[in-house]
């Protein structure tokens, strides 16, 4: 390709609402153009390396045995009903009508649509196991879309779903898959790693997620540096501390704490560690009639250790809590606890309320809780002195760095991740409520066994320039940068012999197969250096009257100080040798 003949649109600022780096420089490099809250357009220069992404994806997809297809964007509304998730899935599901007033949703994902067709196609456990894959564009309405790329309403998602006749069988699907993936994200030279995860809406008992590790992840990713343990926070285990309880040493008091509404600031008063103080979370659970109506509602006291934070998917898997919860109303507080939030406990209640105690906090002695009294704590509070044994202890908080690893081989560390890729072991989440069975041997319907496989093909290049960027602007990596070679020859429009010389290197790499770009728009050397550095093509060679004269071009590598003279003779064999490399 030649720049004179494709679209460069490079920008020395990025509009102010660009929060992070990715976002600023795709923005700058004419990557992406905004049309809307959340919605780009991908730009030529952008669009190159999604093409790179999505190819990598394909081959490796097809060499695991996958097979692509492609499923509507639009979807009919009554298959999620059929699986329950029209309404289940929340605001994020664009829901749309058509002129016949027909209901659609925008598709976020397709596991109604795809098993649809396997309930259709796949009747007898000879046709087993099958794996369908698309790449195609999604939709979700997110609340605060933001970060360009990183969390967009409308973005392209590889998205790959196994049949299966067992439990085993599908298992077997998701390795296999687990692996591609793996191949997938070394190809790209980009650190990851595989996490423990939560299924969340799309299901399912046994997930993993791919993590690119950068500084500016959302995620917050849980490791083992001493073993292969890995997890993102809301699957990594708090374990229960070691040992018996320490036995009381403190007698109950009501303790005054005049305007401090907080654990931290209770125990910056009473001059104690944060760690001796139990915070009070209540919560609501809500009881419907036959009908459908509201029938009353069950409030909750979750105790958590003042130094640590509630972990929301933790609580929701608590008998009596994972059919959904909320944070309860002050109503509701008052009623039951007669006092303001800042000071509530487990003491002197007006109603009885479900108690859930944290693992740390049921082994705790002589702490430090709300008076259900404003300005007032009870301090030296014991378990089965001044309350009853907690009814109910569970794992309910978010691991901090320092936790002992649940596989017993140290200590935890957390460091900041960006997914990119999510696989799934679904089970019959799906084929059950929407009927898709097969025939086993002796004849008898069997509900198909799924798994679920997402890779985000527009996140994906967003993640990796998080990993990948300086000061000047984005480093690819070479399997998908935009263009991996570009050839900057000096004076090109005063100078034949710089023009010859540089079409042939050009011709020369063409042929050998190299994504090679001609910079032929006659730039001056600062301008065109730096928007090929913004740009961040892996590899470049300057060509000028002086470098042909004693012989030499200069190569120079995005990462690198300083450029490397090379000779002429030489250079195209040397490219050829680092893209090899």
């Amino acid at each position: 390709m030649k720049a004179s003949r494709f679209f460069i649109s490079t920008l020395k600022e990025a509009p102010a609402d660009a929060e992070i780096v990715s976002h600023r420089l795709m923005l700058r490099a004419g990557m992406i153009k905004k049309l809307g809250t959340g919605i780009y357009t991908y730009m030529p220069m952008g669009l190159r390396v999604i093409r790179k992404v999505e190819a990598i994806v394909r081959e490796e997809m097809n060499r695991a045995g996958a097979v692509e297809l492609t499923m509507p964007v639009v979807q009919p509304a009554e298959l999620w009903e059929e699986s329950g998730r029209f309404q289940a899935y929340g605001p994020e599901l664009l829901r749309i009508k058509d002129r016949h007033d027909r209901a659609f949703v925008v598709q976020p994902t397709s596991e109604e649509v795809v098993t649809d067709i396997a309930r259709q196609e796949i009747r007898s456990y000879k046709q087993l196991p099958k794996n369908f894959y698309q790449i195609q564009t999604k939709f979700r309405d997110e609340r605060r879309p933001r970060f360009g790329l990183m969390r967009g309403r409308e973005f392209i998602m590889k998205d790959a779903y196994s049949f299966d006749r067992d439990l085993d069988s599908a298992k077997a699907s998701y390795k296999i898959m687990a692996d591609a993936y793996r191949r997938i994200f070394d190809r790209f030279g980009l650190r990851y790693r595989a996490v423990a995860a939560d299924s969340g809406a799309i299901g399912g008992d046994v997930s993993q997620e791919f993590q690119v590790i950068a500084a500016t992840g959302e995620d917050a990713i849980v490791y083992c540096p001493n073993s292969d343990y890995a997890a993102n926070m809301e699957k990594a285990e708090a374990l229960a501390p070691a040992g018996p309880r320490a036995a009381a040493t403190q007698a109950l008091a009501k303790t005054p704490t005049p305007g401090k509404a907080t654990c931290e600031d209770v125990a910056q008063l009473l001059g104690v560690p944060l760690a001796t103080t139990v915070k009070s979370l209540v919560l609501a659970t809500d009881k419907l009639g036959p009908d459908g109506e509201l029938a009353g509602s069950q409030v909750w006291l979750l105790l958590l250790r003042g130094d640590h934070e509630m972990n929301e998917i933790k609580v929701g898997k608590v008998p009596g809590l994972d059919q959904g919860f909320r944070f309860a109303t002050t109503a509701e507080i008052d009623d039951h606890f007669g006092c303001e939030p800042g000071y509530l406990g487990p003491l002197n209640l007006r109603k009885p309320v479900k108690m859930v105690a944290d693992r740390e906090v049921a082994v705790m002695s002589d702490w430090i809780t709300g008076a259900n009294e404003a300005d007032f704590h009870m301090t030296g509070v014991n378990w089965g002195r001044d309350l009853p044994e907690p009814e109910l202890v569970a794992d309910l908080r978010n691991v901090v760095a320092g936790d002992l690893s649940p596989d017993g081989q140290g200590v935890l560390a957390i460091e900041r991740g960006i997914e990119i890729g999510h696989v799934f072991v679904l089970g019959t989440k799906y084929s059950q409520p929407m009927n898709a069975t097969f025939l086993d041997e002796a004849g008898k319907p069997q509900l198909l066994e799924m798994g679920c496989y997402g890779i985000g093909i527009t996140r994906l290049p967003a993640a990796a320039i998080e990993q990948n960027n300086d000061e000047r602007g984005i480093i690819w990596p070479d399997a998908i940068a935009p263009f991996t070679v570009v050839l900057c020859p000096i004076g090109m429009d005063r100078s034949d012999d710089v023009k010859k010389a540089a079409q042939a290197l050009y011709e020369d790499l063409l042929a050998a197969g190299v994504d090679v770009l001609l910079d032929d728009r006659g730039e001056r050397p600062g301008a065109m250096f730096a928007d090929w550095e913004l740009i961040g093509v892996p590899h470049r060679v300057v060509i000028s009257d002086r470098g042909i004269k004693e012989g030499q071009y200069e190569y120079q590598h995005r990462r690198d100080a300083a450029a490397t003279k090379v000779p002429v003779a030489e250079v195209a064999a040397f490219l050829k040798g680092k893209l090899a490399a």
